[in-house]
């Protein structure tokens, strides 16, 4: 490892199968804390490249523990955090809309790093069970429409690096990583990225694979749709920029989409926002990020992906797919 930190010091690069092969070697506890820590740290400083980025989702994909839900047309909406703007659960409550819409979806999730609560925070304070046993899982997908894949059960090659980022408190290129090592493999992926740069390297990484796919950055910074300014969209068949106003609905300011300032407070939003309790602006936002999933797997347009999800709201739909992963998962 210190040949490789001397190499970044003087700022090279890696090639994509040295970048694979660090973190095999991380995953095995070839290096200590220290070095680990450094070895992040220098991401944090310049750009990763393609390469590397390709090299590390390399290793995750290999060193995961896979689980096969082919059978099932699924999508995972994920977002890769560290936008620093501290929004509540977006992409989780529209994962519930989503389900609501009768889309069967893997949710790839993990504890909040950079931000107060991540997706697994509220999906465990809200009663859920993390499980990486198929046949729970699979229960969950065909029963609720929503499975949660809570990501250190399937990436165990990561442990060594939890303590680190926790201690370290910031984004490290592991939030680059998160939504695309959902060990599924779904056929269909909606990614917010924090980055226009980071949207580009994932267009181009999911070019290369059979993934149908939606990119989101909002231009202030989100990394989803967040309706306080326009969205740039990315998939496989064109690149675009979508407007508040393509859903019909007023701007927002970054308040109306502010997040609790604890887990428990989290939570308590994520229930009521589901329950129909939300403000006009949480439903617009939670409905304009389903309306982009559900418009990715059924190939229709944003605007009717926006009623289907705001259809699944009101009816209490999204909503009863939570209650009944919460019952499964006393069971």
């Amino acid at each position: 490892m210190k040949t490789i930190l001397n190499r970044l010091y003087q700022q090279e690069t890696l090639s994509q199968q040295e970048a694979k092969s660090i973190l095999v070697n991380i995953s095995n506890g070839t290096y200590n804390p220290s070095q680990i820590a450094s070895f992040l740290t220098v991401f944090m400083m310049r750009p990763i490249t393609i390469e590397e980025l390709a090299g590390f989702r390399e290793a995750l994909l290999e060193l995961c523990i896979p689980i096969d839900f082919s059978a099932y047309d699924t999508i995972d909406l994920c977002g890769t955090g560290g936008d620093g703007k501290d929004t509540f659960n977006i992409s989780t409550l529209a994962s519930f809309i989503t389900a609501g819409a009768d889309i069967k979806v893997t949710k790839h999730g993990n504890y909040g790093v950079s931000s107060i609560s991540g997706s697994s925070n509220v999906m465990e304070a809200l009663g859920i069970k993390f499980s990486n046993s198929k046949g729970f899982l699979e229960k969950c997908l065909e029963e609720a429409n929503i499975t949660i894949l809570h990501a250190p059960l399937f990436h165990p090659a990561m442990k060594n690096v939890a303590p680190i980022r926790k201690e370290l408190g910031v984004k490290t290129f592991f939030n680059m990583l998160g939504p695309m090592v959902n060990p599924s493999f779904p056929k269909h992926q909606m990614v917010g990225v924090f980055s226009l740069e980071l949207a580009r390297m994932y267009a181009y990484l999911y070019q290369n694979t059979s993934t149908n796919f939606t990119i989101l950055h909002g231009l202030d910074g989100y990394d989803e749709v967040s309706l306080t300014n326009d969205t740039k969209v990315i998939s496989r068949q064109k690149e675009q920029i979508i407007k508040p106003e393509d859903f019909q609905v007023q701007r927002l300011s970054a308040v109306d989409i502010a997040g609790g300032t604890t887990v428990e407070a989290s939570a308590q939003l994520f229930y009521e926002i589901l329950s129909g309790k939300g403000t006009q602006a949480q439903n617009n936002v939670v409905c304009a990020n389903a309306a982009l999933a559900i418009a990715t797997v059924k190939n229709c347009s944003i605007t009717e992906g926006f009623e289907l999800a705001k259809e699944s709201l009101s009816s209490g739909k999204a909503l009863e797919k939570l209650k009944k992963l919460q019952l499964l998962s006393k069971k």
